[in-house]
């Protein structure tokens, strides 16, 4: 293995744009829920006229689907992704909203018969009650509460229990018949992660900025040697990241 001051350097200048994890390939693992998300929304977009695919990264996860909606959008709030979605996705007639962070969702109301977000940023209830048409469905999975924790805990300090409760799929579910919907499935997983290298744990946080949001190699450098050094006396870094899945109707 590498040293650590070089596994850090190179994935302090890794690419880190879109929604693909390949760079992880080989260095870090996470086992995947049995529910099969994949699998699920390929199914949905299938058989839906009019879809809209909320924070969907560089478009990554829709674009395996081999059967869109009739009129598929999709809606990404960061530029270098969005453009990923428009490389990926408009060649196959999908409309890529580019929008900021917490706008509405760029569709009239009661129009979408089908709304679906793999790990949003923050679900806005209201609003895909609005897009929805009476009978449309909200089809997505959540990051859920603590996820990955035991690795955000090592960087930033023991978590407040305020913080460990959020995304909480009880909470969420809530939120979500507050706003007129009808939860007709939950179900969540919690799942094991595995590090195998400093650099997948520097190229993760870069990644998933809201894990540590003040993150920076020279800033953590101390207790980037430090989890170092349990990777090469355990092994692996381990952690356990959560998931949600949830399907709504109006």
């Amino acid at each position: 293995m590498h040293s650590a001051d070089d596994l850090i350097a190179e994935a302090a200048v890794a690419d880190v744009d879109g929604w693909g994890f390949a760079y992880l390939d080989g260095r870090a693992t996470e086992e995947r829920p049995s529910w099969g998300y994949a699998g699920l929304l390929a199914d949905a977009v299938a058989s839906a006229e009019v879809a809209i695919d909320l924070d969907t990264g560089g478009g990554e996860v829709l674009g395996r689907c081999p059967r869109l909606a009739a009129r598929q959008h999709v809606t990404e709030a960061w530029p270098p992704n969005a453009a990923k979605a428009r490389d990926l996705l408009g060649p196959r007639g999908v409309t890529v909203h580019e929008i900021a962070p917490g706008a509405p969702i760029p569709v009239p109301d009661g129009t979408a018969d089908l709304v679906t977000s793999r790990h949003p940023v923050q679900p806005d209830w209201s609003e895909i009650a609005r897009v929805l048409a009476p009978g449309g469905e909200y089809l997505a999975q959540h990051v859920g509460p603590a996820s990955a924790f035991e690795l955000i805990e090592h960087f930033i300090g023991p978590t407040t229990a305020q913080q460990r409760r959020g995304r909480h799929p009880d909470d969420e579910t809530a939120e979500a018949r507050t706003a007129g919907l009808e939860v007709v499935d939950l179900r969540t997983a919690r799942l094991r992660m595995e590090f195998f290298d400093i650099g997948a744990v520097v190229w993760i946080l870069r990644k998933c900025v809201w894990w540590v949001p003040d993150f920076a190699v020279d800033r953590y450098r101390d207790r980037l040697r430090a989890m170092d050094e349990i990777i090469r006396r355990d092994g692996s870094f381990v952690a356990h990241s959560t998931r949600n899945l949830i399907r709504a109707r109006r």
